[in-house]
């Protein structure tokens, strides 16, 4: 009762931080006309959202950051490492943080405005942080196990583990991102799981884990402040490519990283749809001569939208599907 207590009081200090220095940063960033590019295909609607501020994941990030810092510093200066584990998801928040803010500046700033990085570039960035994080859990954390629901013993992967666990953090990181393109979107469905993984985190007995994953969740409701539509403020890759990688590592961490796909099942279909539409619009333009799509527009919140749903019913009929996939998730992990 007492850890539950205390991650939610952490999930309140933390929304309120976040909430009294999101105006400043806001305000920041449109000083220096730090603001979204919207591509020309999207839906014409989006159009209205140029030059609204983004790298709004700092807003989230900082005060998590800090607070996390903060809560660990004095076991750390005793000598008392019980909670030494946290540096991981921490470190792995930071690190995407910073890839993901300069992904966002090439964006605003680069010859290919509204492009950010290089895929090939991103991509390999993504996974030299994430083999360092799944050599840490491997090899520091010494954890290399896969838990099934209903399975009484854990599965030994080895040293399959590391590749195992890269794939999921550069696969996690990325899912978040491409959801990351309407109002609400990716800070609901976010929140959503790390709630999940900090309550299976608690039925662990992960005081540390329970604490960071609540700390977060009251981040991104504090963001969620600024960024409900209207938006006032973007996420950007700064926050989107670092909360999916954080995930990750704690699903990873929790050993329930095969529910992972489950609890996050919005941001699993939106990559799939843009992997599908890619690859079959390459197949049918090799053997056809003329590309074809099996979406209206990928990302699937852009198809949707194509269809006639709003922007408000995308996001919250997506949202309801998160918020069941995630109870499942936590059912099954009570098994």
């Amino acid at each position: 009762m007492r850890d539950s207590t205390v991650a939610l009081a952490l999930a309140g200090l933390t929304f309120l931080l976040t909430v009294i220095w999101g105006g400043p940063l806001i305000a920041v960033l449109r000083r220096f006309k730090i603001g979204k590019q919207i591509r020309i295909d999207e839906p014409q609607r989006h159009q209205t959202k140029m030059g609204t501020p983004t790298m709004g994941g700092l807003m989230i990030i900082v005060p998590v950051l800090l607070i996390t810092v903060m809560l660990n510093v004095v076991n750390l200066v005793r000598g008392n490492f019980t909670g030494r584990s946290i540096l991981l998801p921490l470190a792995v928040l930071g690190a995407f943080t910073v890839l993901g803010a300069w992904d966002d500046w090439l964006g605003l700033s680069g010859v290919a405005r509204g492009e950010g990085m290089r895929g090939r570039s991103l991509f390999f960035w993504q996974t030299v942080l994430s083999l360092g994080a799944a050599l840490a859990l491997y090899f520091v954390l010494d954890i290399h196990t896969l838990v099934l629901p209903a399975v009484p013993f854990p599965f030994e992967l080895g040293i399959l583990y590391i590749p195992v666990a890269t794939f999921v953090i550069v696969g996690s990181s990325n899912a978040i991102n491409l959801t990351d393109g309407l109002d609400g979107l990716a800070g609901l469905l976010s929140a959503t799981a790390f709630a999940a993984y900090g309550v299976i985190a608690l039925l662990q007995g992960q005081v540390f884990l329970v604490r960071f994953c609540f700390t977060l969740v009251g981040a991104l409701f504090a963001f969620l402040w600024f960024n409900a539509h209207p938006a006032e403020l973007f996420m950007g890759g700064s926050g989107s490519y670092s909360l999916g990688a954080a995930l990750a590592v704690v699903a990873l961490m929790s050993g329930q990283w095969i529910l992972l796909p489950l609890i996050i099942i919005m941001p699993v279909s939106v990559a799939l749809s843009v992997i599908i539409q890619v690859s079959y619009f390459k197949l049918t333009r090799r053997l056809t001569g003329q590309g074809r799509r099996v979406f209206k527009m990928a990302p699937l919140h852009l198809h949707f939208e194509l269809l006639g749903w709003s922007e408000t019913q995308v996001v919250q009929r997506f949202w309801l599907v998160g918020l069941l996939a995630a109870m499942v998730g936590v059912g099954l992990a009570l098994l």
